[in-house]
């Protein structure tokens, strides 16, 4: 296949991420972030990122998957993607400050008298 930089035999392990980095990663997207954003920022997968979404609503996301055993991630690991989760809460937070309610919430801009958006 086209782009593919693995062989079909080699085997590829996945990633394992702690409770604490999937509720931050949930709690970005709860606050109107993008999916895709937010997984593009923590370096991750959308796929899981919205199967964590899903989960969180079912009240599933504590839970693990028989069968599987969660690994926890390297004290680095962590440190890492909890920087990154903070550097792309203060980016959401700074852009909202930066461009006021402007694609928050447009249509409060049409009811608001003397709004300029």
């Amino acid at each position: 296949m086209p782009g593919r930089e693995h062989e079909l035999n080699e085997k590829q392990t996945r990633a394992k991420y702690t409770l604490e980095f999937k509720q931050e990663a949930v709690r970005q997207v709860k606050a109107g972030r993008a999916a895709s954003a937010v997984a593009a920022t923590l370096g991750m997968p959308k796929a899981s990122l919205t199967n964590w979404v899903r989960d969180d609503a079912k009240g599933q996301l504590a839970g693990k998957p028989e069968g599987k055993v969660m690994q926890a991630m390297t004290p680095e690991q962590a440190e890492i993607a909890r920087l990154r989760a903070q550097v792309a809460r203060l980016t959401t937070e700074r852009d909202i400050a930066k461009n006021g309610h402007r694609g928050v919430a447009p249509a409060l801009c049409a009811e608001t008298p003397g709004c300029l958006h």
